[in-house]
């Protein structure tokens, strides 16, 4: 089992006010380094006292990690949005013969490969005829072009795609890929755990059992990966919290997980709701999850999908990671994020200043490159 992490500063105290008398024996279990429980997580969600919520989650997170907030200076690239999936949530897919469907070359690819760059995050569709060999000579190419560059690559549900439609299961496809220069995995394609929400939107994808499964085989294998949520759409906040709880139990197991991300559900044409989750909501699922998950070190405030201002204010809920300068991302955008499409270094460092943090700047592996003065 892995244990709650440890404390940076034991020292530290702080009062809260807190206007829900809910929220005070979570208080108590908080400061007491506790576990908190599936009901009370759903509290956590559920309450009017944002601030007290926000002051709870940032005490749990200043006991980690300080005032230490990370960032990477990364590319994002996705090869292709041509997929077989049809999940009701996604803006990104498309189906061979689209206008707007598109392949990249290997030397596409290699486009996005700077020297200054310290980690390439890649993430697409899954294509009815990419063979599994073209992935690996991906990874190779940019291993050799880029040795220096840490490569995070295919999420739990492409891995599964590679061993439905190409006969390669995930102990192999993992092996050849590492051996090809891959050294983690993204936390993509859980979604929501709950069997009742992937019924609905994404029956083809991989389930809940099948995603940990992958992840769990990836750790074994020592490669490590980040673990994500998909919220906003028609879960509830029970299903929220179960998922938490099985990321928490699966961390408990392997120990695998770098950092978890909330990924607000980007509205765009898929409309499963009328409109975006409100700032507050957003606050409180990236504080339920610092104080749910205390065993997973890092959570980000994912600023492509909720914005700068939203993601400044979740550094202040218990969020010490903002991902990275992205460069193109295609995803998030095709559903209409109006996040800027990329970040500079001095922008990232300066974003942190603002929310009063210490910018870090980091690889992919949370190793610490640069402490930047506050």
């Amino acid at each position: 089992m892995v244990p709650i992490l440890e404390v940076a500063d034991p020292k530290l105290q702080v009062e809260i006010n807190l206007s829900d008398k809910r929220l005070f024996p979570i208080w108590d279990k908080v400061q007491a380094r506790e576990r908190l429980s599936s009901s009370e997580g759903v509290t956590l969600l559920d309450t009017d006292d944002l601030s007290g919520v926000g002051r709870m989650a940032d005490f749990a997170k200043k006991r980690i990690t300080g005032d230490k907030v990370y960032f990477v200076l990364n590319r994002h690239v996705n090869p292709t949005n041509i997929c077989v999936l049809s999940c009701k949530f996604c803006d990104f897919a498309k189906k061979p013969g689209d206008s707007d469907a598109y392949e990249m070359s290997i030397e596409e690819i290699l486009d996005h490969v700077d020297d200054d760059i310290h980690e390439i995050h890649i993430v697409g569709g899954h294509h009815p005829t990419w063979p599994f060999e073209y992935y690996v000579e991906m990874v190779k190419a940019i291993h050799e072009k880029a040795p220096h560059v840490q490569i995070k690559g295919f999420t739990a549900s492409e891995i599964d795609y590679f061993q439905r439609r190409w006969k390669v299961t995930p102990e192999e496809s993992l092996a050849i890929l590492k051996e090809a220069g891959l050294q983690s995995m993204p936390g993509g394609g859980a979604e929501v755990f709950s069997s009742r929400v992937h019924k609905i939107l994404l029956p083809g994808k991989a389930n809940a059992d099948r995603w940990a499964e992958i992840h769990k085989t990836a750790h074994r294998m020592d490669i490590p990966t980040n673990c994500t949520l998909l919220y906003g759409h028609i879960e509830s906040f029970e299903e929220r919290i179960e998922h938490l709880v099985r990321l928490r139990n699966i961390q408990d197991e392997t120990g695998g997980f770098l950092a978890f991300i909330p990924l607000e559900y980007q509205v765009g044409m898929t409309k499963l709701r009328p409109r975006h989750t409100p700032a507050m909501d957003d606050l409180k699922m990236i504080a339920a999850a610092r104080l749910i998950l205390d065993n997973i070190k890092y959570i980000k405030s994912y600023w492509v999908m909720l914005g700068e201002a939203t993601a400044s204010v979740g550094l202040n809920f218990g969020a010490n990671d903002l991902d990275g300068t992205i460069g193109k991302e295609r995803i998030a955008h095709a559903a209409l994020a109006e996040s800027p499409a990329g970040q500079a270094r001095e922008r990232m460092a300066s974003f942190i200043r603002d929310a009063r943090r210490i910018p870090v700047e980091r690889d992919a592996l949370y190793n610490e490159i640069k402490v930047y003065e506050q």
